[in-house]
């Protein structure tokens, strides 16, 4: 576990060569060369992505010989079908991108022989500027720096600010209440009777929530050869039985996708989820019955394990270049390196409510005045994400294949489950037993 979640020692531990820093440029303003690139930074005209394209290109592309060119937007389950489609070749294949966002399954499933090693364009002074555990997310277990971040999210609880001020005055529940897991599902199940019988939260991946607080109770690794849980892991389950029992009563939801919409329409009083969810937040709280009151959103860190060492989830995809000549390897580097400075890094996340990468980048947080509409609310979230930096440990996705599926399986019947299960519990059924049910459900899964 500590092997494959903890990666971010291999960082402290590599010796980053050198090669191709300081030779002779191969690029020429005279002979410039073509990246094509696949994002998935928005398929909107005008993303932020591609307007940093846009000013690259214009700018030090034009000054070294190097053009990027979007060739293709999508999501990245969706980019990585097609990168194994282009891998493959054929008559209808796409072509394959010199440059392209994914994940590291992906990125290991085309093969770390035929993509660019970031260890050889960066030397290690530079790569020390950047976020270990980031850097370890697109390690390979050898140490091959396939994918260079330029953006990460995490999850945290994004609250209904008014409906919360009402629950505090009646029930003296604070937000520093919720810093903890036993101080979150306290207040959830307050909540739930205070209002007579409505959730609390809505939680878009309870299994990584699940994840955290059980390895901060010292779980070590839960993981199976199969790329699912060892429903033998004693710390694993009681973590779990702690979600599923408040589930069970109806003090926390599966969200129906994303937490965002049913905050927004009062159905819950917060969200536990992405923090790239901060783009699809109103200022306003929209009522079933149709009344409406300001969001005053409120952005909190993750909660954690009371008296233990912070985790924290990070998600999200890195840049990886294909392997063909030097050249392009080059120019690749030398985008990654542009999109990646300081001041360009924060504006690009402070557009889409990710992380930045580089420690510089967070350093500056603090100061910075181009927040996007609602300032406040994106004021709050990346003073959340300060926090969660410079306190939290932050960890790898589960890379086994198949896994996601799994996850997705998990989830479609726990919002069947938590349909009837609340009413059972009140019909006097024994919560643990209930609970038991939704145990069941995920030893179930193989």
């Amino acid at each position: 576990m500590k092997k494959r979640l903890f990666s971010l020692l291999l960082v402290s531990a590599l010796v980053f060569t050198l090669s191709g820093c300081g030779e002779k440029s191969l690029l020429r303003e005279s002979d410039p060369v073509t990246l094509n690139f696949w994002h998935v930074y928005g398929e909107q005209s005008g993303s932020p992505m591609d307007l940093l394209v846009q000013e690259f290109n214009r700018t030090v592309g034009q000054e070294k010989g190097v053009r990027v060119q979007v060739t293709n937007l999508s999501s990245a389950s969706k980019i990585g079908g097609f990168l194994k489609e282009a891998q493959k070749g054929g008559r209808d294949a796409p072509e394959m991108p010199d440059l392209f966002t994914c994940h590291i399954s992906d990125a290991t499933a085309l093969g770390s022989d035929n993509l660019v090693d970031w260890n050889a364009r960066f030397t290690a002074e530079e790569l020390s500027n950047f976020v270990p555990g980031f850097l370890a997310d697109g390690m390979t277990e050898d140490g091959t720096l396939l994918l260079f971040p330029i953006s990460k999210s995490t999850q945290l609880l994004m609250c209904n600010g008014s409906g919360f001020a009402r629950f505090s005055q009646a029930t003296g529940v604070s937000y520093a209440d919720l810093s903890t897991w036993e101080g979150f599902y306290d207040a959830a199940g307050k909540f739930y009777d205070w209002s007579g019988g409505e959730a609390f939260c809505a939680l878009d991946y309870p299994i990584r929530s699940v994840e955290l607080n059980a390895l901060e109770h010292g779980s070590g690794d839960f993981y199976t050869k199969n790329g699912w849980y060892d429903t033998n892991n004693a710390v694993f389950k009681e973590s779990w039985m702690q979600f599923a029992r408040s589930l069970a009563q109806g003090h926390v939801v599966v969200s129906d996708l994303y937490s965002n919409t049913q905050v927004m329409t009062g159905d819950v009083l917060s969200g536990l989820g992405s923090s790239a969810a901060i783009l699809y937040y109103n200022d306003t709280v929209t009522y079933r019955d149709g009344t409406q009151e300001p969001m005053d959103l409120h952005v909190l860190p993750m909660p954690k394990t009371a008296g233990a060492d912070a985790l924290m989830a990070q998600a999200g995809v890195g840049l990886c270049a294909y392997k063909t000549t030097d050249q392009k390897a080059e120019a690749a580097a030398l985008f990654v390196r542009w999109l990646t400075e300081n001041g360009r890094n924060l504006d690009f996340v402070a557009q889409t409510g990710y992380m930045p990468v580089r420690n510089g980048a967070f350093d500056a947080i603090e100061n910075y005045d181009k927040f996007p509409e609602p300032t406040e609310s994106y004021r709050q979230l990346y003073a959340a994400l300060k926090i969660m930096q410079e306190n939290y440990t932050p960890l790898s996705e589960p890379r086994f294949e198949g896994y996601y599926g799994k996850v997705s399986q998990l989830y479609d019947g726990l919002r069947q489950m938590q349909q009837e299960l609340p009413a059972r519990a009140a019909a006097g059924e024994s919560i643990d037993a209930l609970a038991e049910e939704t145990w069941a459900l995920l030893c179930a899964i193989h």
